[in-house]
């Protein structure tokens, strides 16, 4: 079972067709918690119909392993990188991935999630899957690529992304490098807009405690007030990454 190539072929499509995405965080007392990144690629299998099964002999999986354990299949590649990029590649080693594809069903369901000690451990995730997806080469995504509406979104890209927990505040941070290359993303997408029109991005953050104040007016709340969801229209972050900064207070 080839892994690397099935995480790959589905990362290297995933910047480039609609899908929907959230990121789940859960926080215990002390700031530590879990971190799930998560997206519905049955999109990308329908529309690879064969294709994709054909050149990765993988009909049906149902699998969950750690980025260590692909790394480790593309050492030799790996050594021949930056130390800069090897160190993005060790850090995400403890991160564990979990891959449903059913050919049948047309399913593909694709989960990143990690333990943390704290918020600031935590990292913008397409920042993630473009590290890995850059294993493959010239194929990989590229960084402010105005062809690729996802590169912006990319650490070392044209926006940074920060997460702080501290005193009952949370706060997800994005800030635009470069407010001229921003633009040029947006004015490039052209047809590509349509694509992710539908597509969404969700927030869904658990607290230890109830919640008091989110700075976004649409956010929903559970019943217990201790979770907070927000969704977004995917292109609303593409086009402007910071709309998605916010700050949570909780109760004391």
């Amino acid at each position: 079972m080839n892994k690397f190539y099935v995480v790959a072929a589905c990362l290297i499509t995933l910047f480039f067709t609609s899908c929907q995405f959230s990121e789940n965080i859960y926080f215990n007392e002390d700031g530590s918690g879990k971190m799930e990144f998560s997206f519905d690629a049955s999109e990308i299998m329908q529309m690879a119909g064969d294709t994709m099964s054909e050149s990765t002999s993988e009909k049906d999986m149902d699998s969950t392993f750690t980025f260590k354990e692909i790394f480790d299949q593309k050492r030799d590649s790996i050594s021949t990188l930056s130390v800069e990029e090897q160190e993005k590649l060790k850090a995400l080693e403890p991160f564990s991935v979990h891959m449903l594809v059913s050919e049948k069903e047309k399913k593909m369901n694709f989960e990143i999630f990690t333990n943390f000690k704290s918020a600031n451990e935590l990292q913008d995730m397409f920042m993630a899957l473009n590290a890995v997806s850059n294993l493959k080469g010239k194929e990989a995504a590229k960084v402010n690529d105005p062809t690729n509406p996802f590169s912006s979104m990319m650490n070392g890209g044209n926006s940074n992304l920060s997460y702080s927990f501290n005193n009952g505040i949370f706060k997800r941070t994005v800030k635009i490098v470069d407010k001229e290359v921003q633009k040029q993303i947006t004015d490039s997408l052209g047809n590509a807009a349509m694509m992710f029109t539908n597509s969404k991005y969700k927030l869904k953050y658990h607290f230890p405690k109830k919640i008091k104040s989110v700075s976004n007016e649409n956010a929903l709340f559970s019943a217990d007030g201790k979770t907070v969801t927000i969704e977004y229209g995917l292109m609303e972050y593409i086009t402007d990454p910071e709309i998605m900064n916010l700050e949570i207070l909780l109760e004391d």
